[in-house]
């Protein structure tokens, strides 16, 4: 099982969206976290088989820091 950094975003309208920066065009949303959980996982679950057919790999070089200003 491979882990993925998700960053979630929440909606000023209400809800949720998510992106994998290391599955690029990989996005989803959902009117909870739960929900958009279960929704990323889905979109990653798709885009890894499109990238597989295609012969692709994930982006191994993309990094997730948390920074301090």
């Amino acid at each position: 099982m491979t882990k993925y950094a998700v960053v979630i975003h929440e909606e000023p309208e209400g809800g949720y969206w998510a992106e994998v920066p290391a599955l690029p065009g990989c996005y989803s949303q959902g009117k909870s976290v739960d929900q958009l959980m279960e929704n990323i996982r889905e979109a990653i679950t798709g885009v890894l088989a499109v990238m597989e057919e295609d012969g692709r790999q994930p982006e191994s070089n993309v990094q997730i820091l948390d920074i301090a200003v």
